[in-house]
């Protein structure tokens, strides 16, 4: 399982608060904590103004590099910043996000096509997010044509099925589940991520509807998650169900994440 750590953005209001008094230690602290927890790449999101988002991403960033090598997954709604944000790198990480929406693809596929960069794609296109899986795999298609058109490896896609609120769906997250199983029997290569939060959205105890969005999701096929790696709870469950499904071979995995104190406490 890819983990993507999601601390550094700054829509979490303690984070948010924290960009805004430019407070380095805190944001050190994130990137430390996160990569202890082995996250495979850190999300960078702002989360402040456009004529802000720029100058605030590379602060961001340099205090990140200079805590961690981990690379990094840029958040950002504006697809045109990152053509300049991936200057700041030292290595390449991961664009988030591209859909089939406007240009954003034309934006962002040039400047990664002849780079090792990968990025998250969301199944959305300028209607908005496809009420169907069917309409959903249509946008998949039609963002496969793409990476074909710039030669882009479909294993540097990170396909996001779209998560919509629970307390709004008619189906639960068969939509989803649908999706992302479709997703990888038309491209097995391509990977499948996204945010383990959305879903819950005004519920109660939303820890519980997000440990079981997760376990649907590995299910069908998910191999990402933009998730808290220093939720002890959710990565021992992201562990236990890479074995469950025969993702882990001997549970090795899983026993040496035990070990090593990312979850649970060793006897």
């Amino acid at each position: 399982m890819i983990i993507i750590g999601e601390k550094i953005n700054g829509s979490i209001p303690k984070t948010g608060a924290a960009i805004a008094e430019k407070n380095e230690d805190f944001i050190r602290n994130l990137a430390k904590k996160q990569s202890q927890a082995k996250a495979d790449y850190l999300d960078i999101c702002a989360s402040v103004s456009p004529e802000k988002e720029l100058e605030t991403l590379r602060w961001l960033i340099d205090i990140v590099q200079a805590e961690t090598d981990l690379p990094v997954c840029l958040d950002s709604p504006n697809a045109g910043i990152f053509k300049d944000a991936i200057k700041f790198c030292k290595k390449p990480g991961i664009i988030n996000s591209v859909s089939m929406e406007g240009d954003k693809i034309e934006q962002v596929f040039p400047v990664i096509a002849d780079t090792e960069w990968k990025v998250v794609a969301l199944l959305c296109d300028s209607s908005g997010i496809p009420d169907s899986a069917e309409k959903r795999i249509n946008v998949f298609r039609d963002i496969l044509k793409k990476t074909g058109n710039y030669k882009i490896d479909p294993s540097r896609i990170f396909v996001d099925p779209v998560v919509e609120m629970l307390c709004s769906s008619e189906d639960g997250i068969n939509k989803v589940t649908e999706t992302i199983r479709t997703v990888k029997e038309i491209c097995p290569d391509v990977h499948i991520t996204s945010g383990a939060s959305n879903i819950s959205f005004n519920l109660p105890l939303r820890k519980y509807i997000n440990r079981g969005f997760i376990i649907l999701c590995m299910g069908a096929g998910m191999d990402s998650a933009i998730v808290d790696p220093t939720n002890e709870d959710m990565l021992g469950l992201i562990y236990a169900t890479e074995a469950l499904l025969g993702r882990d071979e001997m549970c090795m995995e899983y026993i040496s994440a035990f070990r090593e104190g990312l979850f649970g406490k060793p006897a």
